[in-house]
């Protein structure tokens, strides 16, 4: 493997999700006194800033290449950095992007839980063997709730905004696994060798979202 280049301790790689969380996530950095701005849209991955490189990523891969050194730091929901399993220092919870993780069933399902589909399968079987539930799992892509309407599993886990989804599908929410929000996380070395970068950043971004 070739070795990655060195790079200036002056300089910060960011790694931000697609979607949903991106723009809010620019937004409050610039506010943090970054500058950044929203990247055109383009089939660009990688954005140039004076002294910043942003990482436009899938949400799964942000807490890997925050881990593993690539980007300084990254932002990316509590529900997926539970699921990564990796290591990495969660200095500040940024408050937007909420949701929940819940265990879903049809309205008015009962008997025992054998099967629950799930894009979450680590953090649904901390749940099952938590509670004693030997129920198989099956991970899934999209279209979570389908699982329970074809009668696939006797629940699924899956994340909940609003409701509406399950609401027009006749299922309910059985229980919460756990409130999620958008993280600020960052890689425990460069926490060290970008101390100068970094450490303000945190501070300001918890001045921000404790107002």
């Amino acid at each position: 493997m070739t070795p990655a280049p060195t790079r200036d301790p002056g300089h910060l790689t960011l790694a931000l999700p697609k979607g949903r969380i991106l723009e809010d996530a620019i937004a409050l950095l610039s506010q943090a006194g970054l500058p950044l701005t929203m990247p055109e849209k383009s089939r660009a991955l990688r954005h140039e800033f004076p002294g910043v490189t942003v990482l436009e990523l899938r949400n799964q891969d942000v807490p890997v290449y925050v881990d593993l050194g690539v980007a300084d730091a990254g932002i990316v929901g509590k529900d997926v950095l539970i699921e990564s399993g990796r290591t990495v220092y969660e200095p500040v919870d940024l408050r937007f992007a909420g949701c929940r993780l819940s265990l879903i069933r049809e309205v008015g399902a009962g008997g025992d839980i054998a099967r629950v589909g799930t894009k979450y399968p680590r953090a649904a079987r901390a749940y099952l063997n938590a509670r004693g539930i030997p129920a198989e799992i099956v991970k899934l892509s999209g279209n979570i709730e389908l699982a329970c309407l074809t009668g696939l599993a006797d629940a699924v886990v899956d994340l909940v905004q609003t409701g509406s989804t399950l609401r027009a599908n006749n299922l309910e929410e059985v229980d919460v696994l756990f409130h999620s929000t958008a993280r600020l996380v960052v890689n425990r070395a460069a926490l060290k060798t970008r101390r100068e970068r970094l450490r303000p950043l945190i501070e300001r971004l918890r001045e921000l979202t404790s107002q």
